[in-house]
C-alpha cells in the first residue's frame, strides 16, 4: 500500500449513510415542524413579501437544528 492508499471499511461507510438519513429525516422533521407552528404562512411571508426578519429567524433555526443533529450523530 502506497501512502496515497485509500482504505474504506464497509461498515464504517454504512453506518455514516445510516446517519446522514437519519440527520436529514430529523432535519426536515424540524423544518415541518416550525412550518407548523408559525401562524402564518412561511412561505408567503418569506416569498412574496419580503420578510426579511422570518429569514433571519429561520435561518438561525435552521443553524441551531443543525448543530443539534451533527452533535447527536459525532457522539
Amino acid at each position: 500500500m502506497g501512502v496515497l492508499a485509500v482504505v474504506v471499511n464497509v461498515g464504517n461507510l454504512l453506518a455514516s449513510v445510516v446517519y446522514s438519513l437519519v440527520g436529514l429525516a430529523v432535519f426536515v422533521a424540524g423544518l415541518f415542524v416550525f412550518r407548523l407552528i408559525m401562524p402564518f404562512d412561511v412561505h408567503k411571508e418569506i416569498e412574496v413579501d419580503q420578510n426579511t426578519a422570518l429569514g433571519i429567524v429561520m435561518g438561525s433555526f435552521i443553524i441551531g437544528l443543525a448543530i443539534i443533529v451533527a452533535a447527536a450523530i459525532s457522539g
